[in-house]
């Protein structure tokens, strides 16, 4: 800023008016400053700035997700950019790959930087590693994954009843063999659908084939492998209930690869794009991630706000989308002649 003062023949108070945009600076003055500012590529520091001027703001977040080109948490992202957005705030984002270690270190980066709040789906479980800068004031919001030794803001989707009214959907079909695709058993609400198909499946009095609960699914090559491996079996299931987008993804594959798309019913937890326009089209348990986005990004600004509001838990519901492959009824013989 000396410089481009030294340059524009004015003081250095000139210039900061002149780059946060404020006034009491004639026009002529000003272009003569932006002038400078351009000969010399001069960018200000608006953390600098923004500490000084706000509190020690940055007017930034941080996003900590499982992985960021996963449609789910991409629609996440979309929706804490747009509310940040609109605050002039700016979000950093990056993806822990179920990783605790490495969860740990982007929260340790990003607080290096000063952000204003952590947004996280958290691969730790306890996070109690948080306390430090929850005790500091730094307003923290999880997301997807309930807590563990920690008291903070949560916005949370109520899995359990999502998967028990997806596996109750193909039971009301006829259907009794119905396998449970999951993700890793470390994440609490891989536990938590699987938990919602155990019980729909007891309650209806079907028996629970351990060979059809298979878990610890991370891509959709694990599940289409997964998927094959059942259906060549001696007693192959009529049903999928998958619990995660990229497993649907791999199951449908593995079905088409096979012939039996039009055969075995599937039920998918999280909805993706195309999956109305398949033949047959996904029935799914859908989520509304830009509304877990939203309500995470608004809380953090509630907090920033209000620093000594009580810490909330946001339960969103789920809704059974039907589109057809979910309503295929049990073809027994066809599945078993593989």
């Amino acid at each position: 800023m000396r410089d481009v003062a030294a340059l524009a023949g004015v003081s250095i108070k000139t210039v900061s008016r002149v780059v946060n945009g404020e006034t009491g600076v004639s026009v002529a003055m000003s272009e003569r400053v932006k002038a400078a500012a351009l000969e010399l590529s001069f960018q200000p520091d608006l953390i600098a700035g923004n500490l000084r001027r706000t509190g020690r703001r940055s007017r930034s977040l941080g996003l900590v997700l499982a992985s960021v080109d996963n449609p789910f948490c991409a629609s996440i992202h979309r929706a804490v950019e747009d509310v940040a957005h609109s605050r002039a705030v700016a979000v950093f984002s990056a993806s822990t790959d179920e990783s605790p270690e490495r969860e740990r270190a982007l929260v340790a980066a990003f607080t290096a930087r000063r952000v204003d709040g952590l947004i996280i789906s958290t691969a730790c479980a306890p996070q109690d590693y948080l306390q430090p800068e929850v005790d500091a004031g730094t307003p923290i919001v999880l997301v997807d994954r309930p807590p563990v030794n920690l008291t903070v803001d949560t916005v949370l989707v109520d899995n359990t009843a999502g998967a028990r009214g997806a596996t109750a959907h193909l039971l009301r079909r006829g259907h009794r063999r119905i396998a449970f695709l999951g993700d890793l058993t470390t994440i609490a609400t891989a536990r938590d659908r699987r938990n919602g198909y155990l019980l729909a499946m007891r309650t209806a009095g079907a028996p629970v084939d351990p060979a059809l609960v298979v878990e610890n699914l991370r891509s959709v090559d694990d599940a289409f492998e997964a998927v094959q491996r059942l259906l060549r079996a001696p007693e192959p299931p009529t049903a999928l209930f998958t619990s995660q987008n990229l497993v649907t993804i791999g199951a449908i594959r593995a079905l088409r690869s096979l012939g039996l798309h039009h055969d075995v019913a599937v039920v998918g937890f999280d909805d993706f794009d195309l999956a109305d326009l398949l033949d047959p089209a996904v029935t799914v348990v859908a989520q509304d991630p830009v509304a877990i986005g939203r309500t995470a990004a608004e809380r953090v600004f509630a907090r920033l706000e209000e620093p000594h509001l009580p810490p909330a838990e946001t339960l969103l519901p789920t809704r059974l989308v039907v589109r057809g492959s979910g309503e295929i009824m049990p073809r027994p013989a066809i599945v078993s002649a593989l």
